[in-house]
């Protein structure tokens, strides 16, 4: 029996070890191959906007005698009404465009966890705290959105302010659910018995089992923000004509959509290819932290 005992720890430290996680993200990227590509396009797409001073010229730079150009090879993406560059506009807008996507997706996360943990951990604010966000999600995003560009004027970190006040809340119930499910799991439940503190129970517990809906959640409101961005530029209500982004192009391109096209063509086409591989990204993360949803999804579709 000793000998038993003793050769156990001996069998304990030939165990294999865990996968690194290289080699996990390299089998998770075999297994959702749409993850792979979604990550390759948002990746160039990132590139060209970071690198957009030395890929292009100014984007302000006027050329009178060769506005409304068609694509040639001296102006790849064409011109538009006052002779600027579409390339140039096309790939600063992305750095407009992609930024505004990614704060909105950083601010909206980081308030809506907090809302949601306060709101799903401590049962006495739950009704005060979600009251607020369903007052919040009453109102249109798109009206709410046009309201504050209006009252305080349009710029980047105004727009971003304004994208993501709709949004914390879906992301604020999406966490109070998460959090209500772990707290009542036994473990959690346990480190409350004995004593834990609050913040380790949190930090230790709770958002590591709901850290896979919060990364999903935050790509879909990646997304969703650069379409409402395009929308409220679209409309008028966005960044400023002076600042380049996908919305605005839009916006200026469609007085032209019969004579020059590829004003507005150019920067939809960069938004659909963004958002559709935003989206997927998201599905696929969605299918690989909780496989029984794309089990459950394929036996539907069969």
């Amino acid at each position: 029996m000793a000998r038993v005992m003793a050769s156990a720890p001996a069998d304990a430290v030939d165990a294999p070890a865990r996968p690194s996680g290289l080699r996990r993200f390299g089998r998770a990227l075999r297994t959702h191959p749409v993850l792979g590509v979604s990550l390759v396009v948002l990746t160039v797409f990132s590139a060209v906007a970071v690198a957009a001073p030395w890929l292009t010229v100014d984007p302000a730079t006027l050329n009178p005698i060769a506005r409304l150009k068609p694509p040639t090879e001296a102006h790849l993406f064409g011109s538009d009404q006052i002779g600027r560059s579409v390339l140039a506009r096309t790939v600063w807008g992305a750095r407009v465009s992609l930024g505004i996507g990614v704060m909105v997706a950083l601010v909206t996360t980081v308030l809506g966890v907090a809302i949601g943990v306060a709101a799903g951990y401590f049962r006495a604010l739950d009704t005060l705290v979600m009251r607020s966000m369903d007052a919040v999600m009453a109102v249109p995003a798109i009206l709410l959105a046009i309201a504050l560009v209006a009252i305080v004027g349009a710029s980047p970190a105004v727009l971003v302010a304004a994208i993501s006040v709709p949004e914390i809340p879906r992301m604020a119930r999406m966490v109070r659910a998460s959090v209500l499910v772990m707290r009542g799991q036994p473990f959690v439940e346990a480190a409350i018995t004995c004593g834990a503190r609050v913040r380790t129970v949190l930090w230790r517990h709770i958002l590591p089992g709901a850290a896979g809906p919060i990364l999903v959640q935050a790509t879909y409101v990646f997304a969703s923000a650069m379409i409402l961005e395009a929308i409220l530029s679209f409309l008028g209500a966005g960044t400023p004509p002076d600042v380049p982004s996908w919305g605005n192009m839009m916006a200026e391109g469609r007085q032209f959509l019969q004579i020059a096209p590829w004003i507005l063509a150019f920067p939809a086409v960069c938004l659909s290819v963004v958002v559709l591989s935003v989206n997927l990204m998201g599905d696929a993360l969605r299918d690989m932290l909780d496989p029984s949803l794309a089990r459950t999804t394929t036996e539907g579709a069969a």
